[in-house]
């Protein structure tokens, strides 16, 4: 028993470390490589935001998988300025599998977060310390042949006026992955007032090939002008950027069916 608790003290001394850069240094320059056991085989999935508090205070944080190899750890980086870095695991009954994603603000005094705690479907989390999450309400479950196996987020939320904009990636059959869309209600998070029946994204035939075949993927697109822009990777093998207005893209949504 002494050694294992001995064990379990050193994995979580090494999973939480901080990382600090230059001011004199480059954004580009400043990379997090991975630093603790957990960690080994990659940081994946970084889903970062611009986090305002209530009393107007700014925090990015990131959302990240551990992957040693063979488990994996939702880990959290937070940073003020992009100069000093936390990083810190997640706790919590609710802190399991791939794929959390902070939302840009508190809803009702709450920090909330998506999730695919349970492998399969989207959960809506709220919590009052951003790294403890134990409560979770299944948002929505699997309900078209193109996520048949699978659904997850693909980064935070944009908030709109339309609604809150969530990004999902469905895996269909031949574990094809795609990128589709949510609209939920700003002031009900878990009330989902519009959906696209076809995916946003789906690999084209020259993304179809390569290291992770018939995937497109992304961890957060931005609203710019008017413009979604969506930043994706393919395959494992190259990345594309692919842009659409917000306002079309809205209006699907409102057209599409209310789970």
């Amino acid at each position: 028993m002494r050694r294992e608790t001995l064990e379990v003290i050193h994995w979580l001394a090494t999973s939480n470390y901080d990382v600090t850069f230059q001011p004199e240094s480059s954004v580009s320059e400043r990379v997090i490589f991975p630093d603790s056991p957990n960690e080994s085989r990659g940081m994946e999935d970084a889903r970062f935001v611009h986090f305002v508090e209530d009393d107007g205070s700014v925090t990015y944080y990131a959302t990240y998988t551990a992957y040693d190899g063979h488990d994996i750890l939702p880990q959290l980086i937070e940073t003020p300025d992009f100069l000093h870095f936390q990083v810190r695991t997640l706790n919590g009954a609710c802190v399991q599998n791939k794929g959390m994603a902070l939302f840009p603000r508190r809803i009702g005094g709450r920090f909330a977060m998506l999730s695919r705690h349970d492998g399969e479907s989207l959960y809506f989390m709220t919590s009052d310390n951003v790294r403890f999450w134990s409560h979770a309400e299944e948002l929505r479950i699997p309900c078209h042949p193109w996520e048949f196996i699978q659904i997850g987020n693909c980064g935070s939320p944009i908030e709109t006026e339309a609604g809150w904009l969530v990004l999902t990636h469905g895996v269909g059959p031949m574990r094809c992955y795609a990128i589709g869309a949510i609209l939920l209600d700003l002031e009900d998070p878990q009330r989902i007032i519009g959906q696209l029946a076809e995916p946003l994204l789906a690999p084209a035939p020259d993304e179809r090939e390569g290291y992770v075949p018939n995937v497109v993927y992304t961890c957060g697109g931005i609203v710019q002008s008017g413009q979604l822009i969506l930043p994706y990777g393919f395959s494992d093998v190259g990345i594309a950027i692919a842009t659409t207005p917000i306002d079309d893209l809205v209006s699907r949504l409102r057209d599409g069916s209310a789970g």
